[in-house]
């Protein structure tokens, strides 16, 4: 598989098959998905998301001069989409079913660690992916990955917190808006309570959020 992925990266060549074939690659036996407990092959998605990962902060930095940091914090998205990576990425994001999708989402999850490119480009991929989900249920995954990453006793991993309070505070995510945040009223006091731990901001504007969620967690 890798010599695959190297090709498509190095070629994106179109019509590969590489593409339209990946959901199936990811796919264990029949009979080895029954002892695993899940379709998929774990560790292989784990390894994929890293590998294409790696290699794609590897081709940003051989076309960027040496002086700039084009993956600094609060660089522009548009820096990350060249390469084929990101092709590969938004493919298992929309060809997956539900149970692929989650998985991919946490091993890019576990990417979002201490300060360094490979945190920032990871932060970015999942950024991007929420923002360009063209189904409010990617939306709603990617929030619950990092959410059952946040809800848990602290330290939390520095990208997690960063990724998860742009999130919220870039209105160019639309977060507060989005259906799933609002959906049941415990839900929205999970959301609240988790942003203000964050050290993320209210809500823009509290009447965002119905019944006044402010007011109930104080």
């Amino acid at each position: 598989m890798k010599n695959d992925i190297d090709e498509y990266l190095k070629t994106r060549q179109q019509g590969s098959s590489f593409l339209a074939e990946l959901k199936q690659i990811l796919l264990l036996p029949p009979s080895e998905a029954a002892q695993a407990g899940t379709r998929y092959n774990v560790p292989l998605i784990n390894s994929l998301v890293l590998y294409v990962g790696m290699q794609a902060i590897q081709q940003l930095q051989t076309r960027t001069p040496p002086h700039a940091q084009p993956l600094a914090q609060g660089a522009s998205m548009d820096i990350f989409l060249v390469g084929t990576a990101m092709d590969i990425f938004q493919t298992l994001i929309g060809e997956l079913d539900t149970e692929g999708r989650y998985l991919f989402l946490n091993a890019v999850g576990n990417q979002l660690r201490y300060p360094n490119n490979h945190t920032h480009y990871f932060s970015f991929v999942l950024l991007y992916l929420f923002a360009e989900a063209n189904q409010e249920i990617i939306q709603e995954q990617i929030t619950r990955v990092l959410l059952e990453r946040l809800i848990v006793n602290r330290p939390h991993p520095w990208g997690l917190l960063i990724t998860f309070i742009e999130l919220i505070k870039n209105p160019r995510y639309n977060f507060w808006n989005r259906s799933f945040t609002r959906c049941a009223p415990e839900i929205e006091k999970l959301f609240e309570s988790v942003s203000r731990s964050c050290g993320g901001p209210k809500p823009m504007d509290e009447s965002m959020v119905s019944g006044g969620i402010s007011d109930n967690t104080h």
